[in-house]
């Protein structure tokens, strides 16, 4: 069943695709109709994440930037099926980098770069930058239940010769790059809600004590990697800028979960500033009233 839909699916996906960007965004706005309106996707749990993280905030405030978050989300997914088939160049005028010296510098110790990122704008053009840094981007990705679905997701994002590691390989990887002498800035989505059995770190995200994934400073501290943030706004529909957030290039020498805690920081401060343009469907918060386990480092 999985295989008909997705041979049913991506041809559709492919045609739609070369859609011009006027009809593309129109499709995205048919789509935001049907599924707040109709199919009402997932409104509980988005909801329930801005009534949790935004107390203060009334109930008309809340469907306001809930109706923002879903018209921004539908956004998102016809820029990803344009992905299919989008030119570099277009990708690059859409998706600017400023301020590229603060890379250059950091670039400049001659080490590969941790660069951690949040589900937050356009997670998905994030591959633009290697183009104007001339610098290789490689993405940890998780792999999605539906195989056909993943292999789709792999096809997009592995666009322009991306290299894409699964999480789990993410530090046999790493390591084998580093003996290799291969120089890469290895993007990571950090702001998953981890398995809780492997929830060893609780912390303060958007005011809620919850478990948090501390890989990305794991292994900057391990393999001595400098460590970044990647900060992506949305300027207008279709068109993001992106500068990148040096938070250590010592991490050997950061306190213990200083580089974690820096980036939940800087990513807590774009969402108050603009809360419509996190991905709210997911459930970030869902271990907030789980046990915790024994052992576990809390702040």
């Amino acid at each position: 069943m999985q295989l008909l839909v997705y041979h049913l699916v991506y041809p559709i996906f492919c045609i739609v695709s070369k859609f011009p960007w006027k009809l593309l965004y129109f499709l995205s706005s048919t789509i935001y109709i049907i599924g707040y309106y109709i199919i009402g996707y997932r409104k509980k749990v988005v909801t329930k994440n801005l009534m949790l993280t935004f107390p203060e905030k009334s109930i008309s405030e809340i469907h306001t930037i809930r109706k923002k978050f879903y018209k921004h989300m539908c956004d998102m997914f016809m820029e990803m099926i344009k992905s299919l088939s989008i030119s570099r160049e277009e990708m690059t005028k859409r998706f600017t980098i400023i301020d590229p010296h603060t890379f250059k510098e950091v670039q400049s110790l001659n080490k590969s770069i941790i660069v951690l990122m949040g589900h937050y704008a356009s997670y998905e053009w994030a591959i633009a930058a290697q183009f104007v840094m001339d610098f290789p981007i490689v993405g940890i990705y998780k792999k999605i239940k539906n195989k056909y679905f993943d292999q789709l997701a792999h096809r997009i994002r592995g666009r322009f010769s991306t290299r894409l590691i699964r999480h789990q390989r993410v530090i046999k990887e790493i390591t084998r790059d580093k003996v290799h002498g291969k120089l890469c800035a290895y993007g990571l989505l950090s702001d998953q809600s981890p398995k809780l059995k492997n929830s060893l770190y609780w912390t303060d995200f958007m005011g809620i004590k919850i478990p948090v994934i501390t890989g990305g400073e794991v292994l900057a501290k391990r393999l001595d990697l400098p460590v970044m943030y990647l900060h992506v706004e949305k300027i207008r529909r279709g068109y993001y800028q992106a500068k990148f957030i040096k938070i250590s290039d010592a991490p050997k020498n950061c306190e213990e979960h200083y580089i974690t805690k820096t980036y939940l920081t800087l990513l807590e401060n774009q969402i108050k500033e603009n809360p419509e343009f996190y991905l709210w469907t997911h459930k970030r918060w869902k271990h907030m009233d789980a046990k915790i386990p024994k052992g576990a480092i809390v702040e």
